[in-house]
């Protein structure tokens, strides 16, 4: 392979320095907190306040530079944050909110990106190059799209919806000469993926609440590339890619860790960006959306805080172990066993 404000309670839960400390409710994966309550967008990031919590990140953080890298089809600033201490580094791409209504990873995201602004992170920078795109469907995740929302269920200051504006899933675009695909997708290959030396990717989205191994609810599932034509070296990077979140999160007691049954196409992310670019890629797929036509897909807010703290461990966790070189000898055997997820009947 090639070189390479939340609400004021969950923003002071959810500093890093503090997660640990998290309180989370018993079962918080297994048996709750479950599908139905409240689902305010409110207490969520709009576009603005991401951007401008963005801003003030880079003004504190000597290593941090944004990036713009394109405009959505409703002309937003597609922001990205780098961490470049040396172009011979490894380097790793978080990407969320490919679709809009998956927001939880990018506020996990956004606190990950001040966690690397604090002394916790000493040296880790040093060893490994960091690119975070925190937001990449601004128009669906303000729900500013060309086509009605009025199905959507969540309540607060507005709806937020899978696809771009012109209702394309921007996840589906990915195997298209870039002049052919929707803004977002085309600005993510042509300024990130053909302009920075990237080994790794962590493509983070949200799936519905009911998926489950042997019974028992998952808090997220993961897969790596899947079409047949990836590199042998590159998929065994992303299983390596795996190990690392999937041994950082399943000894917790609540994150409990599913085989994602996903598609071979190359449309998709995480197949795409390896076979064009010889990128070791992994998909996660935390519990639950922050909006959506059904039910059984949105999570009401009680969740957000051990979703966010599993977006923040899953960051922090792959860039140590890309930093000191663990990862090169990361134990990949447990795919063999990892049960695949299957949907639970939903609930009376």
């Amino acid at each position: 392979m090639k070189k390479k404000v939340l609400s004021i309670s969950l923003s002071g839960l959810m500093a890093f320095g503090a997660v640990t400390a998290v309180g989370l409710p018993v079962g918080a994966v297994g048996n709750g907190p479950n599908v139905g309550g409240s689902i305010q967008t409110s207490i969520l990031h709009t576009y603005e306040s991401m951007v401008d919590y963005l801003k003030v990140q880079e003004a504190k953080q000597k290593a941090l530079e944004l990036e713009v890298i394109g405009q959505t089809v409703k002309g937003r600033d597609i922001y990205m944050a780098k961490y470049i201490s040396n172009p011979e580094n490894p380097t790793i791409l978080f990407l969320t909110q490919q679709h809009g209504n998956e927001q939880l990873t990018t506020e996990g995201a956004l606190e990950f990106i001040k966690h690397l602004g604090t002394g916790k992170t000493k040296g880790v920078l040093d060893n490994v190059n960091i690119l975070v795109i925190p937001m990449l469907n601004a128009d669906g995740a303000m729900g500013d799209v060309n086509f009605s929302l009025d199905d959507y269920l969540a309540d607060g200051d507005r709806h937020l919806t899978r696809y771009n504006a012109d209702g394309v899933d921007i996840n589906r675009e990915h195997d298209k000469a870039t002049e052919n695909m929707v803004p977002e997708a085309r600005v993510l290959h042509e300024n990130v993926f053909q302009k920075y030396d990237i080994d790794y990717m962590i493509d983070l989205h949200h799936q519905g609440t009911r998926s489950a191994t042997d019974g028992e609810l998952v808090s997220g599932s993961i897969l790596y590339p899947t079409n047949s034509n990836v590199d042998p070296d590159v998929l065994e990077g992303s299983k390596k890619l795996g190990s690392i979140v999937y041994n950082t999160l399943e000894p917790t007691g609540w994150g409990h860790i599913g085989k994602y049954v996903g598609g071979t196409g190359a449309n998709i992310g995480r197949n795409g960006a390896a076979l064009r670019y010889d990128i070791s890629t992994l998909l996660f797929e935390m519990r639950g959306m922050s909006d959506h036509s059904y039910e059984s897909y949105a999570l009401g807010q009680k969740s957000n805080g051990y979703l966010i703290k599993q977006t923040i461990k899953t960051l922090d966790s792959t860039v140590r172990a890309i930093a000191d070189g663990s990862i090169e000898t990361a134990d990949t055997s447990f795919w063999d066993t990892l049960p695949e997820q299957r949907n639970l009947p939903a609930e009376e």
